[in-house]
């Protein structure tokens, strides 16, 4: 039944269903090893914030892979470009479990760079590909395809913080690593044998000065998408876990658990987003609502807790609307971007348009750890706020176009 089912798909469905089983084994191994490490090198005795030392070139290499990684993708074609982040990951996770001894600062972050390499990869390969399946003028299902796709990624991150959890309880920091490399290496020898040959390869070979965007509409939503990103991350990556546990007094179980629980549920709305943006005006001035109704948040957050009104209320409270709210922007952003790409060598565009997103994330997670160290989490979200008025900037001369 399930074969004659399988055989009634369109080669694009079939395609599109490769992709995303592609990206969810992906994104729960990466969910998985992120609090393998977080819970491991905690019981070290490493402080939060040499913890989050360890994923800086994770984000750093973000930046570099994905304007690379476009112009890579446009060249060989995507489905290369996706099976080659795969083959990353195995090599990130296997160097990992290799030896315990092996296990210094700087062996993890270089573990930790091709980590991020290979989601970026296969971030960009995924998004990208979904343009080239989807008939031209069908904004709605395109709208609906991407928000799926980034919304299951989104859930199954937070299930990878469980597993990751629930590994490293059952079989030890390397006996989970080697289940995760042969779990990714299952999913990328299928991947080479499924997902169709040269999607998405530029008819003409791109130069690579071509990297830097041409279109003012791309630049504009790459800018917005850098503010939108560094917000949430200047509070959320370091400043948030470290105040749950050193001010409510939270283990890190509790701690991790509410974290993976939050982006569970950021990833259902976000998967819902269609349905909630549905009929409401053009895509371009909803992204500017959703933005400039953000903005607002961080701000009474901020002011929540600076007169100290029931800060675990504005804290869980406060997280779950931002939560739902960013979560509703992300998915506006992921169409947008997928819809104003060049269908000829469409990784590219979204190959820049995620670069700024890794900036982005750079920038929040450096400043989390140092503006919380320095001044508290009231001044991380007063950033936060001033970060999103700026996208709200951007965001505006982007739906000018109506």
């Amino acid at each position: 039944m399930t074969q004659s089912l399988l055989a009634r798909l369109s080669p694009e469905i079939k395609q599109y269903l490769v992709i995303t089983g592609n990206y969810w084994s992906f994104t729960l191994t990466d969910g998985a090893l992120r609090m393998l490490v977080v819970l491991y090198f905690h019981q070290l005795g490493y402080s939060p914030l040499a913890i989050a030392s360890l994923f800086l070139f994770y984000e750093i290499f973000g930046v570099v892979t994905n304007l690379l990684g476009g112009w890579l993708g446009a060249r060989l074609g995507l489905n290369k470009t996706m099976n080659i982040g795969l083959f990353l990951q195995i090599a990130a996770v296997t160097m990992l479990a290799l030896d315990e001894q092996l296990l210094t600062i700087a062996y993890v972050m270089v573990a930790q760079a091709l980590s991020g390499i290979a989601k970026d990869l296969n971030k960009m390969s995924a998004k990208s590909a979904i343009k080239l399946l989807v008939p031209k003028d069908q904004d709605n299902t395109l709208y609906k395809w991407v928000a799926l796709l980034t919304g299951s990624k989104n859930a199954l991150k937070g299930v990878g913080f469980f597993l990751g959890g629930l590994l490293l309880s059952l079989m030890g920091f390397q006996g989970a690593l080697w289940f995760m490399s042969a779990m990714l290496t299952f999913t990328w020898l299928s991947s080479l044998l499924l997902l169709k040959q040269d999607l998405g390869k530029k008819k003409s070979k791109p130069k690579f000065r071509e990297l830097l965007s041409k279109s003012r509409q791309l630049n504009l939503l790459a800018g917005a998408r850098l503010f939108l990103f560094a917000s949430r991350d200047v509070w959320f990556v370091v400043a948030l876990p470290v105040f749950l546990a050193s001010t409510f007094g939270w283990d890190h179980w509790w701690v991790g658990g509410f974290m993976a629980s939050w982006i569970i549920a950021y990833g259902v709305v976000q998967a819902n987003a269609p349905k909630i943006t549905a009929n409401k005006g053009s895509s371009y001035g909803q992204a500017l609502f959703w933005v400039g109704l953000l903005s607002v948040i961080p701000a009474l957050l901020a002011l929540g807790l600076w007169v100290q009104w029931q800060p675990k209320v504005v804290i869980v409270v406060g997280l779950l609307i931002f939560g739902a709210v960013f979560a509703v922007n992300s998915s506006l952003h992921s169409f947008l971007i997928v819809k104003i790409a060049d269908s000829d060598g469409v990784s590219m565009d979204v190959g820049f348009y995620y670069m700024a997103n890794a900036m982005g994330r750079l920038l929040g997670t450096v400043l989390s750890g140092l503006v919380y160290q320095l001044y508290g989490l009231e001044v991380c979200l007063m950033i936060s706020s001033a970060m999103l008025v700026i996208a709200t900037v951007f965001t505006f001369g982007l739906s000018k176009r109506d």
